[in-house]
Parts: structure tokens; sequence; C-alpha cells
């Protein structure tokens, strides 16, 4: 393919060659084909391909994406129909569970209040026995408190003691009557039994205690231990009777015994201790008996209170278990009502969002195909395109089409891929950039959509042949929002003007140029660009001008038929801008529509303008959806914002759909009326080129569009003033 690639090149630039000379002898118009236009050619190839190419894959890739985002949308909304599937049955069954846990933990909880309230009433009354327990201890403790001090004093004589003491005391031949008394009433206290011995009278018989005392006295040791071991609460009425008249003796007192033995002193402090504990006990004894109750029964109380807080706790632990158990459920089940809730708003942004892209689905897999097919044919088409853009704007249009007939014919000898209709403006052109031009003022003609399209696919800036000024009304317009400067050659602030254009990438318009131009716009037109620091910059005479981007330089002239240097052909991109008579057939059709029905002209303008801006609003929606779901990352079901904006793009793409459609039948109704209008325009516009070709002559003949414009309007004015006077009369 790259030989007939080859020979195509070489057939175009002879082919060329052969219509600028036919192209003289015609219509005396001059065209040179320079080898630098060959050149030309392979540089717009390689550009326009790598740009073709670059945009084509970009656009398959992009819509690729967006396909597979959408089928991925589909099969995750599968996949979360299964999990939904999976997940629903899993939460009926915890949602039964916990119901059954709550019901046990209820009936749980009411016999745990009752046992509380059982434990609370035991725990009262344990108190409440506690208070009177100790209430009998304390009056207890306080009637024994007065017995107290003698038993310890006592207690301290007997300590006092010493064996050696007892022993003196065991050891008397013939004791003090003190000391038998002291003797007697330990023994009666130790229920030691008296000895009977003859008394003073005959046959008397009389208790002698001082042996058996003197015996109990052998192991002082073990007396005094008996002693302070005494078990008080053993002194029986009997032996308190007995020892009365010993204890109201006055001489038995521990002072009076004293006199006679220390030892028996303390052991008499003793007796009379005994003595006055045993009439206390009395007292204290039914209330020690009433402790003791009161004790056991506090001690059962407290067994049965234990009893019931063990209940209590072994109940509350199992409230406790079954609690966990229930928050552990009820955690499940929350969860699983999560992953359900989530799972069912994923699916429903699964489906909101196939909806909102059913429409552009197929949209996407058409333009994939058609896109495929232009690849296929990519070589051809840009190769016929760089052809154009190298060769083609200086002819017109009949000697346009029969070049490209001529080219097309070569490439199917060589086998070179093509597309059908394979032309500049559906190759390069994008339908809604061409649009925003004709509401700028570019003439609806296929000649003039077509030097548009190759003036913004060339490298070199465009010099319009625009004797009738269409060209320079629509650059006007066309850069009258980018801040456009209007000039011409012989301005002397010109190069001031481009300076300052070119550093703020301002557009620039030089109109009405002669057949030369001034060598100072060389390194502009030539594109003369030099690297200082990190900045592209270009030289203006003496002045070196940082080179922004978006500077843009446009060039007419009025002449019809300059003739222009080899040298300033290659410089700029000649175009020829001449009226051809479907344009001006077009421009007068609105003429006269506009006089004879000017709310039918407004009303076709103003749908041409709305549906020029509505056209591209609605491709630049379908492209911010399709960029956005191209980059988006992970699953777009989860880019919220996205769907929302897919969702009010979806209807307000669908609301412009409908208002086009009812815009074109508007236009088709509108379009119908003014073609009854088309007869005036066609007799105008043969009128107007034979008024131009009388230039052909005689140079004399010189009329602009303009005169011509005004002319018909005046006629069509006159016209119906001629016609309303005739009806009158």
């Amino acid at each position: 393919m790259l030989n007939g690639i080859v020979v195509v090149c070489q057939f175009m630039h002879a082919s060329v060659v052969d219509a600028s000379d036919l192209f003289l002898q015609e219509l005396s118009r001059h065209n040179y084909v320079t080898p630098t236009s060959y050149l030309e050619l392979l540089s717009s190839y390689t550009n326009l391909m790598n740009t073709k190419k670059g945009s084509l894959t970009e656009g398959v890739g992009r819509l690729k994406t967006g396909l597979d985002k959408l089928q991925t949308t589909t099969a995750e909304v599968n996949v979360l129909q299964e999990e939904l599937e999976v997940m629903k049955p899993l939460l009926e069954v915890a949602a039964r569970e916990a119901e059954i846990m709550i019901a046990q933990i209820a009936a749980d909880t009411e016999v745990a209040e009752q046992t509380k309230a059982i434990v609370e009433k035991q725990e009262e009354e344990a108190t409440k026995k506690k208070i009177v327990t100790q209430t009998i201890a304390e009056d207890a403790q306080k009637d024994l408190d007065e017995a107290l001090p003698a038993l310890l004093a006592a207690e301290q004589s007997l300590k006092a003691l010493n064996k050696n003491d007892i022993t003196e005391v065991r050891a008397m031949k013939k004791p003090p009557i003190g000391v038998i008394y002291v003797i007697e009433a330990i023994c009666i206290c130790k229920g030691i039994k008296p000895l009977k011995v003859a008394g003073a009278k005959l046959g008397e018989k009389v208790n002698d205690y001082w042996e058996p005392g003197r015996n109990m006295l052998s192991d002082p040791g073990a007396f005094m231990s008996s002693l302070l071991n005494f078990d008080k609460e053993s002194i029986t009425e009997a032996m308190i009777t007995q020892l009365k008249p010993y204890v109201d003796n006055p001489t038995f007192t521990p002072q009076k015994i004293a006199q006679a033995s220390k030892a028996c002193m303390s052991l008499c402090t003793w007796v009379h201790a005994m003595y006055k504990f045993y009439f206390v006990n009395l007292i204290v004894a039914p209330k020690k008996a009433a402790l003791a109750l009161a004790k056991d029964e506090l001690d059962v109380t407290e067994r049965v209170l234990a009893t019931a807080k063990e209940n209590m706790r072994l109940v509350q632990m199992g409230l406790d278990a079954l609690s966990e158990q229930l928050n552990a459920k009820m955690q499940f089940k929350e969860e699983k009502e999560k992953n359900i809730t989530l799972c069912q708003e994923r699916m429903n942004r699964a489906i909101r969002l196939i909806g909102g892209l059913a429409g552009e689905k197929d949209r996407w897999i058409q333009t994939i195909a058609d896109i495929e097919a232009s690849t296929v044919n990519v070589t051809g088409d840009i190769l016929i395109c760089s052809g154009a853009v190298a060769y083609l704007t200086p002819f017109t249009d009949k000697y346009r089409r029969g070049l490209f007939s001529e080219w097309l014919s070569v490439l199917k000898e060589q086998k070179v891929p093509h597309s059908q209709k394979c032309d500049p403006v559906t190759t390069l052109g994008e339908p809604v950039v061409i649009r925003l031009w004709q509401l700028d003022g570019l003439p609806r003609d296929y000649l003039s959509t077509e030097n548009a399209v190759l003036v913004s696919c060339s490298k070199r800036w465009p010099l319009f042949i625009d004797p009738q000024g269409q060209a320079n009304k629509w650059v006007k317009t066309m850069g009258k929002s980018k801040g456009i400067s209007v000039c011409k050659q012989a301005d002397r602030d010109l190069i001031r003007t481009l300076e300052s254009a070119i550093r703020f990438g301002k557009p620039v318009l030089i109109e009405n140029v002669g057949t030369e131009l001034d060598p100072a716009l060389d390194p502009v037109l030539l594109r003369q660009l030099f690297k200082q620091g990190n900045n592209w910059v270009v030289k203006l005479g003496d002045v070196i001008v940082p080179y922004n981007n978006e500077f843009e330089l446009y060039i007419t002239t009025k002449l019809p038929n300059p003739h222009y240097t080899p040298e300033v052909s290659i410089k700029v991109l000649l175009v020829n801008f001449t009226l051809v008579p479907s344009g001006l057939q077009d421009q007068l059709l609105g003429l006269v529509v506009a006089q004879e029905r000017p709310d039918l002209e407004e009303l076709r303008s103003q749908l041409v303008i709305s549906n020029a801006q509505m056209k591209a609003e609605l491709k630049d929606i379908q492209d911010r959806i399709l960029h956005k779901l191209s980059i988006s990352e992970g699953s777009p079901v989860d880019d919220i914002e996205f769907i929302i904006t897919l969702e009010a793009s979806k209807i307000k793409s669908d609301d412009i759909k409908s208002k086009v459609e009812a815009a074109e039948i508007t236009q088709i109704d509108i379009d119908h009326t003014r073609a009854q209008y088309i007869p005036v325009a066609i007799r105008g516009q043969i009128l107007c080129f034979c008024v131009m070709d009388l230039s052909n002559v005689d140079p004399m003949y010189q009329y602009s569009l303009e005169w011509f414009v005004n002319i018909f309007i005046g006629s069509m004015a006159e016209t119906e003033k001629s016609g309303r006077e005739l009806n009158a009369k």
C-alpha cells in the first residue's frame, strides 16, 4: 500500500500542475505549484494522519471503556441480585432468632424482677433482725458491764498472787476465821463437798471445808487457773443461798480478810465478784437467750438471703449471656440489613445508570462501528484531505471537483482504502463547529464550508481572495468574542498590533491587502519560532515577542483575481473565497423572504441559532457523560455524583432532543414556505453573476456584491410599492 500512496502523491502533484495551467488558460488565474507544495502535502499527511488516528483511537477507547463500564454495571446488577437472594433468608432467620431471644429475655427479666423483689424483701427483714439483735446484744452488754469492774478487779488480784501465797494459805495449821470463810466460799462456788465433823454439841455434825479446801490448794497453779477460767454461769441459786451469809458478813470483805491473809484477800474479792455476777446474770441470761435466738434467726435469714442472691446472680448471669447473644444477633441482623440496604441502593443506582445510558449505548455501538470503518479507510481519506490542504484552496469549485474525481480514481487504481464519500468536510469537519461558523456568517454553500475546514487544518495562515467580503465578514464576527484586532497592511501600528496579539493570544485580521505582503510579516507567516529559556518566541523587527499558541492571523484581499508570486504563495494559504451561485442564491433567498415575510425569516434565523446552540450543547453533554464514565475509577455504581449528573443530563438531553426535533419540523415547514421564493433568488443570482462577469469584457465594469444587494433590495421594495399603486388604481 505504501507504493500506492507514493504513486497517488506524485499524481496529485502532477495533476495540480496540469490544472494550474488550465486554470491560467481558462480564467487567467495564476497558481504556482512548487516543491514546497509537495513537502506540505507530505507534512499535512503526517500531521493529519497522527491527529486523526489519535482522535479515532481516543474516541474508540473512550467508547469501549464506556461500554465496558456499562456491561460491568449490568453484570453487577446480577451479582447484587444474587447477593440479595442469599442475604434475605439470613436476615429473616436472624430476625426470628432475635424475636425468640427477646421473648426469652423478657421472661427471664420478669423472673429476675420477682427474685429481686424477694431478695429486697429478705434484705429488709435481715436488716431489721440485725437491728433487733444488735439492740439485744447492746442491752445485755450494758448489764454485764455492771459486773465487769468487779470481775476485772478479781482477776487482777488473782493474777497478782503467786504459788507461794497459795502454799502459805494451805500450810496454815490454825487458819484465821477469815481465811476459813474464804476457803469455804470458794469450795461452795466450785461445788466441793465439805467433810462432816463432830460439832460442839453431842452428836452434832458440822461441815468442814478446810481439809477439802487444802486439797483444792494442793496444786496452786491448777487452782489459780480454775479460778481465772471459772464458768461464772455455772453458779446456781443454791450456791448463792449458801454464799449469802458469807457475803453479808461484815468481816467478809477484802479489806478485813487482808488482815488475815494477802492471798485470801484476792480470793475474797473473787467470791464477791462471782456473787455479784450471779445477780447480774439473772437479768442478762434471758437477754442472751433472746440474743442467741435472734442470731439463729438472723443466720437463717442471711442463709436464705445468700441463696436468693445466688439465684439472682445466676438469673442475672443468664440475662447477661442472653443479652450478649442478643446483641451479637442484633449486630448480625443490623449488619445484614445494612448490607441489604447498601446492596439494594447499589442495585437501584445500577439500574438508574443502565437506564440513563440505554440510549447512549446504541449510539456508542454505532459510533464504534463507524470509527472502526473510518480507521480502515483513514489512509486514503487523509491522503485526499492532505492534497486539498496543500493544493486546492486557490482553485474554484469546478476545478476542485475535477481534481477530487481524478485523485479518487487513482486511489481506486492503487487500491488505497478510502471511504465512498471522501472529502475534507466529512473527514475533517466537525458538524457542531461548522454550524457555529455559519452562525458567525460563514456562507452555507459547500465551497465556503470546505474553505473553512481546510483553513482550520493548515499550518499556513490563510490569505482569502475575497472580492465580495464574505470571508472578511465571517472572520470579524468569529473573532469578536476573542478580541480580534482589524488593521490594514499600511497601518503604522501594524507591527505593534501583531506584537500585542502574539503576546496575549488574540486573533488579527489584516484586510484589503494587495498583491505584495510586507516582508516584516515574514517571521509570523513562516512561523519562525525559536526557544528562549522555556518559552517559544518570535522576532518581529528588533523585538523578541513571547509566542502564545492562541494567536491567529487572517489576511483578506478584495482583488478578484490577484497575482501572487511563488514566494508569497508558499508563505500563506491562498484561499479562493469567491462567491459561488449556490451561496449567493441562499443569501438572496434570505433577503427575499426577509422582505416579503419578515416574520418567517426572523423565526428561521432564531431556529438556526437555537438549533446550532442546542446541538452543540447536546454534543457537549454526550461528551461529558462519556468522558466522566471513561475516567471514573472503580465501579460507576458507587459514583453517586456521576449518576445524579447523568440523570440531570439525560433529562436535559431529552428536552434538547425534543426541542431540536420540533425545531426541525418547524424548519421543514419554513423551508417549504421559503421554497416559493426560490425562483426570485435564482433570477437574482443569475443577474448578479452576469453583472460581475462584465469585468471580463472590460475591467471598468467592477461591481461589488454590496452594490448588487442594495439594488436587489431596492428593486423589491419598489416593485411592492408599484404593485400597491397599481392595485389602488
